[in-house]
């Protein structure tokens, strides 16, 4: 399984992913190309990609089932009694 999944943040008004500027507590975004301001932060800005934060959960969810489903069979490896499915 990954150590780390990632996804890039839209902006909600031009969708552009790479022209955003912050302060340091990141309280305050602005998109530079279309010049949207959120005032609310990086939280803001989350709730605008629920969307994207859906697909990265749902790559962590077919991930870790994967994971979990090769873990139990290497465990069960040679035993007649568990057939995991």
């Amino acid at each position: 399984m990954k150590e780390r999944y990632t996804g890039k943040l839209r902006c909600a008004t031009c969708g552009d992913t790479e022209s955003f500027e912050f302060n340091d507590d990141k309280s305050y975004i602005k998109c530079v190309k279309c010049n949207r301001e959120y005032f609310g932060g990086y939280d803001e800005l989350l709730s605008y990609n629920q969307e994207t934060i859906e697909e990265v959960k749902g790559q962590i969810e077919a991930d870790a089932e994967a994971y979990i489903k090769k873990s139990l069979e290497d465990a069960f490896k040679g035993n007649n009694f568990f057939k995991i499915k």
